[in-house]
């Protein structure tokens, strides 16, 4: 029997007595006559079936609003509540004692208001300003060399310690092979509704999508395996959005960290909503060998080029070479010297003409 359940027989109960309660005072007598009786099981039922009805949102839907608002705040913004919730009251306390001496019904009524009003306030404040507070506390701590420098930067100044992925980085899988030469300290976040995104995928009836997110699936269990940095699935989620991206935008404001990607919309969104993202493909891109005009490298020609006599080879990077005059090359290693580089919003082209 679930809790729902077992709470609304309890609010039939309740509600039920109260009912029985208004029908004797309806009636007029506690007695049970004829007339009595009808007011009283009336009123009763009616009672019961009131309480019935509205209990959960009396007992468990309160209670599941509250563990689930609980379950995706932070360690920082939980502690900065509390400590707002208890300065708060602090000063309603101190508050309350010349309210006291105010005329009835004031003195009974305002100490409460202001109870409530305070502790909100130190609440909103608190969570709000947590970092700029926390931060402050930080550099007052912090140690100091003996030279005289600071020995340690303050938080303010460091990196953010969190990255949240998204479901085409995870899916495109380069992110592993970053992890691991430890050009990432953080730890990455994978939030409960991107992984059930990319079990949607890997149960779609189309084959490309399907092997898409096994791919996703294969893909997360190597960087929890084998990733340097901790990679962490979350409970974490966003109300009044169904969106994946969405959520995640939302969600990388509430952490105040960026988002890890592939996907042009995602990159623009967040990036009008001032989360920082950090792009894979822009990554790739800048990390391509450099290469002047003028230079010689080694080349397999591997297919014919769009214009007469082209030949088209790549790096190891993906970069494309298109050779003139280096179809007569065909499935052979050659070398050419670089005439003219191109950068394309597609990526690096690369023309160059045979040596020989």
């Amino acid at each position: 029997m679930t809790a729902e359940i077992i709470f609304r027989i309890l609010g039939f109960i309740v509600f039920g007595l109260i009912g029985w309660q208004a029908g004797t005072i309806w009636a007029g007598t506690s007695e049970l006559t004829a007339v009595s009786l009808r007011y009283i099981l009336t009123l009763a039922l009616v009672g019961g079936l009131l309480g019935a009805l509205v209990s959960p949102w009396l007992t468990t839907r309160p209670a599941a609003w509250l563990r689930r608002t609980i379950r995706e705040l932070t360690a920082p913004q939980l502690l900065a509540g509390t400590v707002g919730l208890l300065i708060g009251l602090v000063v309603a306390a101190l508050a309350a004692l010349p309210l006291s001496y105010l005329p009835s019904p004031f003195r009974s009524i305002l100490p409460t208001v202001v109870a409530i009003l305070f502790g909100y306030i130190g609440i909103v404040a608190m969570v709000l300003r947590q970092r700029d507070i926390f931060a402050l506390f930080r550099r007052r701590s912090e140690t100091i060399a003996p030279d005289g420098e600071p020995a340690a930067a303050s938080a303010a100044g460091k990196q953010e310690d969190v990255l949240l992925l998204d479901t085409s980085v995870i899916i495109d899988g380069r992110i592993a092979d970053v992890a691991a030469t430890g050009f990432i300290n953080a730890s990455l976040l994978i939030p409960r509704f991107v992984l059930a995104e990319l079990q949607y995928i890997a149960d779609s009836p189309d084959s490309l999508r399907r092997n898409r997110g096994r791919r996703g699936l294969e893909m997360l269990n190597q960087m929890q395996q084998q990733a340097p940095v901790p990679v962490r699935i979350v409970d974490m989620d966003v109300e009044g959005t169904r969106q994946v991206d969405a959520k995640l935008v939302q969600l990388a404001r509430q952490l105040k960290c960026p988002i890890v990607t592939n996907d042009y919309n995602l990159n623009r969104v967040a990036g009008l909503q001032g989360v920082k993202v950090l792009n894979v493909n822009e990554l790739s891109n800048a990390v391509k060998s450099v290469v002047l005009p003028g230079e010689a490298m080694a080349i397999r020609v591997i297919q014919e080029g769009k214009e007469v006599g082209q030949g088209i080879g790549y790096l190891d990077d993906g970069t494309m070479v298109v050779i003139e005059n280096g179809r007569r090359y065909m499935d052979s290693d050659i070398e050419v010297t670089v005439t003219k580089v191109l950068q394309t919003n597609a990526g690096r082209m690369i023309f160059a003409t045979p040596n020989r």
